[in-house]
């Protein structure tokens, strides 16, 4: 008897372990993790070193806009010169300068030059060398905690505030105090060391001025209490010529936001001004005197009266006795 021809198929199934390394792909993650954190310290590492000024122009440079950055070139014209203001841009009349009836205004870039990065460094030495100086004056010395020295984006600014119990001037009046006449001439000849031109402004509090001059108001009396400043200045030798602005802000620029009624608003503020700031003070003067240039050219008075509106008053003719001006009295 023969015996059946039987077929087996067997299945032999590996058994699988937990866990496993999966084929090392776990160590290309962890190297990935690895140097995106070694580039992140080195980052960081780099900010701490780096000067605050390179800081903002590198910021700057993040900044600039899309339409610069697919032209080329720092303005938003797509010039190809070196020459800053030399390219041509179908947008403007001539180059990178957009010109209007009379009128010349300049595109300046706004970004910090090294020439401004070491003007505000010598600013800041001149800091420390007033502070020193002030320190060492046996008359400033006494009325230190009423000076504020400190470095803005104008150039360095020397603030004179008041107190309760030691006024800079007469109440509700220009009239300058003894003690405030002895700061004023104290620091002169140290403004006379330093060629920097020189703007003052006057502040006040909030309080309304109580005076019975009718018109007469808080920016008529900080301008004349930063006017009667520059007197003593002058008188106490140092150069007049030096004073490029003089001006009365009242109480918008509070040093107290919280108490706009506080003394210490009240102050004398002499900024030695950076030579940004000049610039842009004699740029606006330019400007003005462009717009003057191009109204009048060369008119004769009359081309001038005839450009007057209807009811304004005619300029007085030559030869003619102009009105009495009104009389406003003097500040008590």
């Amino acid at each position: 008897m023969s015996s059946a021809n039987t077929h087996r198929v067997v299945i032999r199934r590996k058994k699988v372990g937990g866990g496993g390394h999966h084929g090392g792909s776990w160590k290309i993650a962890y190297a990935d993790f690895v140097t995106a954190m070694m580039a992140f310290f080195l980052v960081m590492w780099l900010i701490s070193i780096v000067p605050k000024e390179e800081l903002k122009g590198i910021a700057q440079y993040f900044r600039m806009p899309l339409r610069v950055a697919l032209t080329g070139g720092p303005n938003q014209s797509a010039e190809t010169s070196a020459i800053p203001g030399g390219g041509s841009d179908p947008t403007k009349s001539d180059g990178d300068v957009r010109k209007s009836e009379g009128t010349r205004i300049e595109v300046q870039p706004n970004q910090t030059t090294e020439a401004d990065r070491r003007d505000r460094r010598r600013l800041e030495q001149l800091r420390q060398h007033l502070i020193k100086a002030i320190e060492s004056n046996p008359v400033l010395t006494k009325f230190r905690p009423q000076l504020l020295v400190d470095v803005t984006t104008e150039g360095l600014r020397i603030q004179i505030v008041d107190s309760k119990n030691r006024p800079m001037f007469a109440l509700g009046s220009a009239e300058v105090e003894p003690y405030m006449r002895d700061i004023l001439r104290q620091l002169a000849p140290l403004l006379n060391e330093v060629p920097n031109k020189i703007s003052i402004s006057g502040h006040t509090d909030s309080t309304p001025y109580a005076g019975d001059q009718a018109g007469y108001s808080n920016w008529e009396l900080s301008s004349d209490r930063a006017n009667a400043s520059r007197q003593e200045l002058v008188a106490a030798g140092m150069d007049p010529n030096k004073i490029i602005r003089v001006q009365g802000l009242a109480s918008s620029m509070s040093l107290v936001k919280d108490d706009p009624a506080a003394p210490i608003n009240r102050r004398i503020s002499l900024v030695l001004l950076n030579s940004q700031a000049l610039r842009r003070i004699e740029q606006e003067n330019a400007t003005a005197a462009d717009v003057a240039k191009g109204m009048m050219g060369s008119s004769s008075v009359q081309q001038i009266e005839q450009a007057l509106p209807p009811q304004a008053p005619r300029p007085a003719a030559a030869g003619s006795v102009p009105a009495p001006a009104p009389v406003i009295p003097s500040k008590q």
